[in-house]
């Protein structure tokens, strides 16, 4: 890094985002992307480019980036490698009317790596591809309900479970039921209230909270027990946890899994895979994009995972993660705040947890920690998505950085002043109603 001042000109980012307000609703099109999701007026509300592990926003001030573009990014971006291929694929073209090689190339890569993959589909994010698992879901098995766990995309048939439920048909909403991770007795209850209507489970394997002993195992017995399709979500694991996802790393094969975000290093696109016998009901079912085969991203897609393989990336996603987790709660037990706040997850994908003194969560206390990263050239949002580019001299300057948020932070707990000491407005929730 450069410079550690905290005096940063944010005066272009300030203009376009009273220009984007204009033009777009909430300033942005992720909700996770969005200005209230940070410290206003500490923020750069937009970036130009990055390089790397490290981004520079529209007024020139570099950053080293942990969000990384919310887990797309698992190489660095402009990733050479990538970008090379990138550039060939454009001259020699994009689009077509009948399907590219890259299809057959990419889903022959994917079903080598992947347990559960005999076949396979391409869309272009993610909430495309829990969609068309749950579609072939119902179409295999001839019923309705499904049962979730984890955060599954914008959808009516996921979306409808939370807080965010406007212009969500209330039949719609009837038909998922969300239950709890590591309570295998949720999710029995939803089989015993819905006897013979439950076609698939979906959810993320492992989010931050890591699955009990046998957690796993006995909801992969229950859907078959049940007559019931078992769905990985690993949207997020993919390619992050283990090569095969998590799937490979914690030893349970699902019906059908969800693929997306790292697999193109930043280019959009997913992929649903399965066994043969449930990904064939794709040829009845209605899955169909302009922009599925898409050369472009399937180029992208094909040279990450043949890097991802090449250059040993994961056990780096794992050695450099390590090294944020431990030194994040460290520093916490240092500062003695470790109840006010702690870094969890596995070390490829870790979330810094902020809670008041009742261990509920704290956007404040959220907010004043980030802002003093923003201010010291970290993009913070909250959690770290680890990628090939975080250099050790990346780490050393983070810790060194959550050390002088971490004394600040103590001192708002102590003094009681932390809403007091936020130089604009505080983080906001996502989940919550319109």
């Amino acid at each position: 890094m450069g410079k550690k001042s905290v005096d940063r000109d944010l005066i272009q980012s300030r203009i376009l985002k009273e220009k984007a307000g204009r033009v777009i609703p909430g300033a942005s099109q992720t909700f996770s992307k969005g200005p209230n999701q940070f410290v206003q007026n500490v923020v750069p509300a937009f970036l130009a480019r990055g390089k790397g592990s490290h981004v520079w926003d529209v007024d020139g001030n570099e950053y080293i980036d942990y969000p990384m573009a919310l887990g797309a990014i698992i190489l660095g971006h402009n990733y050479p490698a990538i970008s090379d291929t990138l550039i060939q694929q454009l001259q020699a073209g994009v689009s077509f009317s009948l399907p590219h090689p890259l299809e057959i190339e990419v889903a022959e890569l994917l079903i080598e790596l992947i347990p559960c993959a005999e076949m396979v589909r391409f869309a272009k994010n993610g909430s495309d591809a829990t969609t068309g698992a749950i579609r072939a879901a119902r179409a295999y098995t001839q019923k309705d309900v499904i049962a979730c766990c984890g955060y599954h995309g914008w959808h009516d048939w996921y979306i409808g479970t939370t807080t965010r439920d406007g212009g969500i048909p209330q039949p719609v909403q009837s038909l998922t039921m969300p239950f709890n991770y590591n309570d295998v007795g949720s999710l029995e209850k939803i089989f015993n209230d819905h006897q013979h209507q439950v076609a698939a489970v979906i959810m993320e394997p492992v989010g931050i909270v890591e699955p009990e002993a046998d957690f796993l195992a006995r909801v992969r017995d229950l859907t078959r027990n049940e007559g019931a399709l078992l769905i990985y979500d690993e949207i997020i694991t993919g390619f992050r946890v283990a090569m095969g996802g998590a799937q490979e790393y914690y030893g349970v094969t699902p019906d059908l899994a969800c693929f997306g975000k790292a697999m193109g290093n930043g280019l959009p696109i997913s992929a649903v895979v399965g066994t043969r016998d449930i990904m064939e009901v794709f040829d009845e079912v209605f899955f169909s994009f302009t922009f599925g085969g898409e050369a472009l991203s399937l180029t992208a897609a094909k040279s990450t995972i043949k890097e991802l393989m090449d250059r040993n990336v994961i056990d780096h996603l794992w050695r450099q993660g390590e090294k944020i987790k431990d030194g994040f709660n460290r520093l916490a037990s240092q500062f003695g705040i470790e109840q006010y706040t702690q870094c969890r997850g596995l070390p490829p994908r870790t979330v810094s947890f902020f809670m008041d003194g009742n261990g509920k969560e704290s956007l404040i206390y959220k907010s004043l920690f980030q802002q003093e990263c923003l201010k010291r050239e970290i993009l913070f949002s909250g959690g770290h998505n680890i990628c090939f580019s975080h250099s050790d001299d990346d780490i050393a300057y983070t810790i060194k950085t959550y050390e002088a948020a971490m004394k600040i932070l103590a001192d708002a707990i102590a003094g009681g002043d932390a809403l007091q000491k936020l130089e604009g407005e505080p983080v906001q929730p996502v989940f919550r109603k319109p």
